[in-house]
């Protein structure tokens, strides 16, 4: 895994290197922040978001000229997702009893940004907000069970209890499991500029498309889950829908490619000289 994340952040670096122009705005940033996850399973459960899930990264800007309101970027992300639920919350009576199963989930997620702003206090503050498709793969996941048994339907039909795993490494499976997920992100924030040095603060969003686990009609084998590996997956069927969601607040420090500043911003088109009438005197 971290052989990985090098080789992806050797090609965003090449990448990014070979687009800029010492003149350009080009930006480099390293992100990371912390929020909650959560799911929007269909059909409904009892769900509870998971606090205190980060975030860290890279991130390329490219900030075109002042007549042109938005810039263009790229992000590569590892962001920590998951959900958590009460798998029996009729055994009680009040919410506060409930007991929950928690899945987290790591990702490595890329956003194609477009970023609307302004800029304030003689271009020291840019002011911005982001929207962007994102696209992701699953690499890691584990779970944890606060219920001691976990009720699940053995192959005569017959529904037991299983004593529970109480926390273990999520096994993602073919025919369960999608390790390959998208969605869209939108958010905002603001940059303090110092010369070539940007510190900034940004709020964002991530609203999940596609589902974790695959629909209940392609899962044929969901009854032996509780069976062959009780806790690790509680839902008795797989949900007709699973997407993810995250709310992350992260910090910000770039960095400008090239030494050229906002000066190059401030040219101005040429005004076009206007038509002068002379009046003739003679005939």
């Amino acid at each position: 895994m971290r052989r990985f994340i090098k080789i992806l952040a050797l090609v965003f670096a090449l990448s990014v290197a070979a687009v800029a122009e010492s003149s350009a705005q080009h930006t480099i940033a390293v992100t990371g922040g912390t929020g909650y996850a959560t799911a929007r399973p269909y059909p409904d459960q009892e769900m509870k978001p998971i606090w205190g899930t980060y975030q860290a990264g890279f991130s390329w800007r490219y900030y075109s000229m002042p007549r042109f309101i938005a810039c263009f970027g790229i992000d590569v992300e590892l962001l920590q997702r998951g959900f958590s639920f009460a798998p029996y919350p009729h055994f009680y009576e009040s919410k506060k009893d409930y007991k929950y199963y928690k899945r987290t989930i790591n990702s490595i997620i890329i956003p194609i940004v477009w970023q609307p702003h302004f800029y304030l206090f003689k271009k020291h503050l840019r002011i911005y907000l982001e929207a962007a498709p994102t696209f992701s793969y699953n690499f890691a996941s584990k779970f944890y069970n606060e219920e001691e048994y976990i009720y699940a339907m053995t192959e005569d039909g017959s529904v037991l209890p299983f004593e529970a795993i109480k926390e273990g490494k999520y096994e993602f499976r073919l025919e369960r499991d999608n390790r390959f997920s998208f969605g869209l992100r939108g958010g905002g924030g603001f940059d303090l500029i110092f010369g070539q040095i940007e510190v900034g603060v940004r709020a964002m969003y991530d609203f999940g498309y596609s589902d974790i686990l695959r629909n209940r009609n392609k899962y044929y084998t969901n009854n032996l889950d509780g069976v062959e590996k009780p806790g690790e997956n509680p839902f008795y069927n797989t949900p007709l829908r699973s997407p993810l969601d995250n709310l992350t607040i992260s910090m910000k420090v770039g960095f400008r490619i090239g030494k050229a500043g906002f000066k190059e911003w401030d040219w101005k088109r040429p005004a076009f000289p206007k038509n002068k009438e002379v009046f003739k005197y003679t005939f």
